[in-house]
């Protein structure tokens, strides 16, 4: 009877994790709901989450008239391009930086670190003057540009820390071996990075796909290259706002982004872990 002893024992707290669980969680499920809503019934409806008369054509009207099938399409190719130059700029800046002895090196670190707390607005403008510069403006290329550039220290710094962690000895080997420096980068270390690989894509997807400031600085001439961060301003028009649409195209967005992190949760865990070791 020790099991049921300790069970009513924790019962209060499980009892109290429990609500607040459902408080956190409300919102989200509200959302999901009057997604399946008529605008009517959303509004008098109060806070009840079951529809009672669900519709899909919420979904239907975001998907065809708001544009979301140009925003989605827009999307899938930025944040797949931004992930890929994220990873491959983080994990070739994170192994230089965590194996290693190149001048400088603390100076650079300190640089990083810092720039860390500035905010995203901050080097806009240089930013922008940078793509206009390359004729990249009002392009997927530019948005792509300026989203995989700046930003991205953490993912370096999770890089460093994984790459420092790993033993000397697996370099030495493979010097031996007559393995080059990129060999070794390519062969050997980014295989062995598979949990910061994938804790990087996760933030890196999340940050592409939900980006808002980014794409709408550089598509405010051609609405059509906007992503669904930005799309999602189609519901509010000049006098009204879609809410129930709104549900939809916010439901439709998310799902990417939990489809991601399903493939990847494992790899994401080991990956925070693996970097608070290093």
């Amino acid at each position: 009877m020790y099991w049921l002893s300790r069970l009513w024992k924790q019962l209060p707290v499980q009892a109290v994790l429990l609500v607040f669980t459902l408080i956190w969680s409300y919102p989200f499920i509200w959302i999901i709901s009057s997604s399946f809503k008529s605008q009517s019934e959303m509004f008098l409806g109060g806070i009840n989450i079951i529809p009672k008369e669900p519709t899909f054509d919420n979904f239907i009207r975001a998907w065809d008239l708001a544009n979301f099938y140009q925003f989605f399409f827009n999307s899938v190719i930025v944040t797949v391009s931004v992930v890929l130059i994220v990873l491959v700029i983080t994990s070739m800046a994170g192994y230089a930086l965590g194996r290693g002895n190149m001048p400088g090196k603390k100076i650079i670190m300190t640089l990083l670190v810092v720039s860390m707390f500035l905010p995203k607005g901050f080097t806009i403008l240089p930013l922008f003057e940078l793509i206009v510069g390359l004729g990249f403006n009002n392009t997927l290329m530019g948005v792509i540009l300026a989203e995989s550039g700046p930003s991205k220290i953490v993912s370096i710094l999770l890089f460093i820390g994984y790459f420092s962690s790993l033993p000397k000895e697996m370099e030495e080997s493979a010097t031996i071996d007559g393995a080059g420096y990129f060999r070794m980068f390519f062969s050997i270390m980014l295989p062995l990075s598979k949990p910061i690989l994938g804790t990087v894509t996760i933030f890196s997807f999340i940050n592409a796909w939900n980006a808002f400031f980014v794409p709408l600085t550089f598509t405010l001439s051609k609405p059509s290259l906007r992503t669904l961060g930005v799309g999602m301003y189609n519901f509010f028009g000049t006098n009204s706002v879609d809410w129930t649409g709104l549900a939809a195209g916010a439901c439709m967005s998310v799902i990417p982004i939990i489809i991601v992190f399903l493939f990847l949760q494992r790899y994401f865990i080991e990956g925070l872990a693996g970097s608070i070791k290093g």
